[in-house]
Formats: C-alpha cells, structure tokens, sequence
C-alpha cells in the first residue's frame, strides 16, 4: 500500500526539531571553545607572572652602578701585620699565603684575605649584629668556589661584597645585588692572578703580629 504523505504539522515538527539540535550542536562548540580559550588564557598568565618573576629578580638586571673600583698593585707580599686604609680592603699589599675559601664565623687576617682576593675570590663582609635570616643569605651565596663569607665588626656598612679593586656596600644582604656582583667580579678578566687556587692556603693566621 503507497506510503500516505506527511501532513504539514508533522514536517514543522522535524524541521524544528532539526533546528533545536543544530542550535545544540552550536551551543556545545561554543562552549567547548570558551573552555578551551579560557584555559589557555589562564595558562599564558601563568606562564608571563612565571617569566615577570624571573626576569625581575634575575641577577642580569641588578644596578651596579654603586660598586666603587680601585687601583691596587699585585704581588705585593709581606710577612709583617699591614695597616690597611679600610677594615675591608680591595687588593694592596698582602701576606704570601692566601686564606682558604670558605664560610667562616670568625673575622678574618685580613691580610690573607686580601691574598684570596687576588686569586679571584669574592669576599663577602657582614657586621656581627647583622640578622640571622641575611647571614643565611650571605651563608647560601658562600657555598661555591672562591668565595669568603666572614664577619668583620670595624666596617662601616652592614653588607660589603669585594674583590681585587671592586667593592660594594650595602645596607643588607641584597641576594640579586650580590649574586650580580658575584657574577661580574668573581674570577674577573682584570683578576691578578687569574685561575690561581683558593684552597690549599692557610687558615691559621700566619702573619708576624706586632
């Protein structure tokens, strides 16, 4: 028997049934693309707050332009005690026997230090009543080769990072500062005795005390 045409109530309903699931099936991509899009909206401010912080508290960024320079003479070694014109020198004259690179607690001879500074060490300074959380910082930094961490109670400022004829005073221990400075200075082009040991020297003050 033929197949009876459809009314025209029933093909309305098709078509808007059509309709409906076409506006569905919209509805559906565009959510889906707001998802992705906000997703990957959250992700690229992750990824520029990650970059922001790195690039501002990357050491390449840091102001030197405190750090004064000297100019000392090298190889100028002497047995006797030496009156320096600062309690933290940048080269000068100084004991044969450099003082061994470390993380020290004590003060320093100064004169074995300032040898370890002309083999391209950095020497970090800090006031004895410095807080404990930036001696931590000093501490931290000193953990690598050629570097000196000591104490020294006649400085003037409560932070100083020096090495042969460059010197920086702070007024804390400024980690990006420092860590600049390190970069910059130590085992520096301009050092006197470049590559020379920073172990194997001496910890017991050998200088002849008047």
């Amino acid at each position: 028997m033929p197949r009876p045409d459809r009314t025209p109530a029933a093909s309305d309903r098709a078509a808007k049934a059509a309709k409906i699931q076409k506006a569905g099936a919209a509805a559906e991509r565009r959510r889906g693309a707001l998802i992705w899009g906000s997703a990957v909206a959250v992700v690229v401010l992750i990824i520029g707050a990650v970059v922001f912080a790195v690039v501002r508290d990357s050491p390449a960024l840091a102001d030197l332009s405190a750090v004064e320079d000297f100019d000392n003479t090298a190889a100028d070694h002497r047995n006797e005690q030496i009156d320096y014109d600062s309690a933290v020198p940048p080269g000068g004259p100084h004991h044969p026997a450099w003082w061994d690179c470390g993380v020290y607690e004590e003060q320093l001879p100064t004169e074995h230090a300032v040898h370890s500074l002309e083999h391209g060490a950095v020497w970090l300074t800090y006031q004895p009543d410095l807080p404990a959380e930036q001696v931590e910082v000093l501490t931290s930094l000193g953990d690598a080769d050629y570097m000196l961490v000591s104490p020294v109670a006649e400085q003037e400022s409560p932070v100083m990072a020096t090495s042969w004829n460059h010197q920086l005073e702070l007024d804390s221990a400024d980690e990006k500062i420092l860590q600049a400075f390190i970069r910059e200075y130590k085992q520096a082009p301009d050092t006197p005795e470049l590559g020379a040991a920073c172990t194997g020297g001496t910890v017991t003050d050998l200088v002849a005390r008047q």
